[in-house]
């Protein structure tokens, strides 16, 4: 059985603060052909200033996710600071004390993430939202376990169901922000949340799989 050793968290914090201020530009201009266009500009600087702030620390996964939701919390503006504030703050809760994290340990954060994100929010699967990609991901992973998979096989599940919520947004007429005052014409547009987001997911799931280990027989 493979696991991840929970000490590796400022690790895998760094590797979702550089995915992201490597996309701020191109979040922004996705965000640009129907939102504000200020996304990736929002979300590097939160990301960052996270990233500034962990400098020479040690942190544990449920530490690290944690702090980043404070984080975002305090420093993006709009909807977005408290959508993935609440996403990470409830996968931090869901690995809390745990010193090593196996694939169902993995999948309980997922979800609980999810059920803290949708608690604060009114959206749904086809709004044209972050959700359009968390949800399948998160579907993709678990259902992968179900069918007997691997952690690595399992988190290249949650790749896949990322990608495929990420590009159904194309052809989504927006129902929520102010993408939704476009009506069909925010159709033929990706969504930058979802955008976003599946950048997240695929770097958690890259960064975890590399520090996998296996238990001892």
């Amino acid at each position: 059985m493979q696991f991840l050793d929970a000490t590796h968290g400022k690790e895998i914090l760094e590797d979702l603060v550089e995915v992201i201020v490597e996309n701020r530009n191109y979040l922004s201009e996705v965000d640009g052909a129907i939102g504000d266009g200020d996304h990736g500009i929002n979300m590097a600087k939160g990301f960052r200033l996270c990233g500034e702030s962990i400098a020479g620390q040690s942190l544990s996964l449920s530490k690290a996710l944690g702090t980043l939701a404070t984080t975002l919390m305090g420093s993006i503006g709009g909807s977005m600071g408290p959508l993935y504030g609440s996403l990470f703050m409830g996968m931090a809760k869901a690995v809390k004390d745990k010193d090593a994290i196996d694939a169902k340990d993995f999948g309980d954060m997922l979800a609980e993430g999810r059920q803290s994100l949708e608690q604060i929010s009114d959206a749904s699967v086809g709004d044209k939202c972050l959700l359009d990609t968390l949800v399948p991901a998160i579907d993709g992973y678990r259902h992968a376990l179900d069918a007997g998979e691997d952690f690595p096989q399992a988190l290249q599940a949650l790749r896949h169901g990322a990608q495929r919520g990420c590009d159904s947004t194309l052809e989504l007429e927006a129902k929520i922000g102010r993408a939704a005052r476009l009506g069909e014409r925010s159709r033929g547009h990706l969504d930058a949340g979802a955008v976003s987001c599946c950048l997240l997911l695929t770097r958690l799931a890259d960064s975890t799989e590399r520090r996998l280990e296996k238990a001892a027989a």
